[in-house]
């Protein structure tokens, strides 16, 4: 009887906790590992279709929100941390996908940037030297 107590005692303090199942410390990062499954469905897309601006924002969210949600914030939450933390390496991953192709393709590093931060391929403006 005292070990059914116990479970049911741990199962408690779960439940009531500062970022348990009845607050949406718990529930905002449930959510967000749909974000990450979405990416980690991308990696069958051919990399001319995926977004450059928003891989690198998901990337930026996942590096930023691992720090605060990990150690700085109180309560800490480490829920939110490890679904910043695969988002951002999901993200990471897409990044270095577009960037190995545009090189691929023949690009610069200026003009892979600028594919990245405008979805389109840069115009040579330069003129070309006979």
């Amino acid at each position: 009887m005292a070990s059914a107590a116990g479970h049911a005692s741990k199962f408690q303090r779960f439940l009531n906790a500062e970022t348990g199942p009845k607050t949406v410390h718990f529930w905002a990062p449930v959510f967000k590992w749909s974000l990450v499954i979405a990416g980690l469905n991308d990696i069958q897309r051919p990399v001319e279709k995926l977004s450059g601006t928003q891989q690198l924002a998901l990337f930026a969210t996942g590096a930023i929100w691992t720090r605060w949600a990990g150690f700085a914030i109180k309560p800490r939450n480490y829920l939110l941390a490890s679904v910043n933390f695969f988002l951002g390496g999901v993200a990471g991953y897409q990044l270095t996908r577009i960037v190995r192709y545009r090189r691929a393709e023949g690009d610069n590093t200026s003009q892979v940037f600028h594919y990245i931060f405008n979805g389109e391929p840069a115009t040579n403006t330069e003129p070309e030297k006979a």
